[in-house]
């Protein structure tokens, strides 16, 4: 029979403030890149509160850590929850550290209650969730899904710094570790996390129940026209690399009104050699495509590369599409859905369904276990910068809800 229990929520306000504090950044937020010094220090942190509450810390080969509560039957499969440490370079402080503080808590709290735990329960830090150092982002657990290789993820070389490889940032920091948790078996995954839009705040919500995560494709473009002078070269006779590039980018604006649900982004370009009075050469650009519909999605970047090969055609220039990540649409678990809805409804919550337009690990653990997410709000829909914040008081009711939820997957 789940008893009724409620979280420390000025605990975990602390923890959060805590970890905040690790590649804290001037004007507010953090940076903390995944395998970078402040991710290491991140990492010890957690380790540090899961050894305070005798969790056996479990490390893989690319550095995913479980902090494991061991139940009574450790045969049984265990019920995970968390989220990832890292950040984007100037991320805010709930982004990821959240949900791994949150099941924290939630476990904390169990045990001070005496909770008879069967089943182990285990909280996740997953290793390079956002991608902003070293691609593809939510690596740690498309590791743990078999969805990559050891030997692909040690050979990514550093955005930042090509010299630098996954493997040797790894091996700096100290956390290359040798349990295999892709053998062991799970239950269950339940993820908390901030919607990181505006949706909720919006329609005065306190959680969100989520059903599915946007399909993901991340594109690179690298563009070759020829450099010269802007001054003394027609128009006509010009092979102009970043005219293309903005062209394409127009494009991608245009292909996001034309698929139900899509959305479009340019989010990263470089111009080569980048003077005022010089014809663009080079230009390396990203664009990420999303979208819920699998079928939307894949017509809609088809339509791009080809329309894109289609203007570089027509201006001479020559381009290079290179796939950085394609990630298929996933459904969350029914079951969990309605655990995380009928949870909050309990507790007085609003709630909404929804699906998710980020990327989460919780996609990646849904192939391998039951899997859903629960949202709370963030203030102006901002996310991935320094502003980002939410309320206390979301956070405690989030909290709660898994904590509900954790229990009634581990009584299952």
């Amino acid at each position: 029979m789940k008893k009724s229990l409620t979280i420390n929520a000025s605990r975990l306000h602390q923890r959060i403030q805590d970890m905040g504090k690790i590649g804290a950044l001037p004007g507010g937020g953090v940076c903390r890149l995944a395998l970078s010094k402040e991710d290491q220090t991140a990492r010890d942190l957690f380790k540090q509160w899961c050894q305070d509450l005798h969790l056996k810390v479990l490390i893989d080969a690319v550095g995913n850590m479980l902090g494991v509560q061991e139940g009574s039957q450790p045969e049984l499969p265990m019920v995970v929850t968390g989220s990832h440490l890292d950040s984007v370079a100037t991320g805010g402080l709930f982004d990821g550290p959240l949900g791994v503080l949150a099941g924290l808590e939630a476990l904390q709290t169990l045990q001070e209650n005496g909770y008879d735990f069967k089943r182990s329960l285990a909280i996740a830090n997953f290793t390079n969730e956002e991608g902003a150092r070293f691609t593809p982002d939510m690596m740690g657990s498309l590791y743990i899904k078999k969805g990559i290789s050891q030997q692909e993820i040690y050979a990514a070389q550093s955005i930042q710094a090509p010299h630098v490889s996954f493997e040797s940032a790894l091996q700096r920091i100290g956390y290359q570790g040798k349990n295999k948790l892709q053998d062991l078996p799970f239950h269950s995954f339940v993820e908390l996390h901030i919607e990181q839009g505006p949706i909720l705040e919006q329609e005065n919500i306190t959680i969100g129940v989520v059903e599915k995560v946007q399909g993901i494709y991340w594109t690179e473009f690298h563009l070759k026209g020829v450099a010269n002078h802007a001054g003394t070269t027609p128009m006509h006779l010009r092979h102009d690399a970043g005219y293309v590039a903005a062209e394409i980018a127009t494009l991608a604006r245009k292909i996001s009104q034309q698929f139900a649900g899509q959305v479009a982004t340019v989010g990263m370009m470089q111009f080569s050699p980048n003077l005022i009075n010089v014809v663009p050469q080079e230009v390396v650009f990203t664009v990420d495509l999303r979208n819920t519909n699998h079928d939307l999605l894949e017509q809609a970047y088809q339509s791009l590369i080809t329309q894109a090969q289609e203007l570089a055609n027509k201006e001479g220039v020559t381009l290079v599409a290179k796939s950085l990540v394609q990630f298929a649409p996933v459904d969350f678990d029914a079951g969990i859905i309605d655990k995380v809805e009928h949870n909050a409804q309990n507790l007085g919550y609003t709630t909404r369904r929804m699906p998710s337009g980020a990327g989460h690990d919780a996609q990646m653990m849904a192939a391998i276990c039951p899997t859903s997410m629960i949202f709370v709000p963030s203030v102006a829909g901002i996310s991935h910068n320094v502003k980002e914040f939410t309320h206390p008081a979301h956070i405690e009711a989030g909290t709660n809800v898994l904590l509900g939820v954790i229990q009634e997957l581990l009584e299952e």
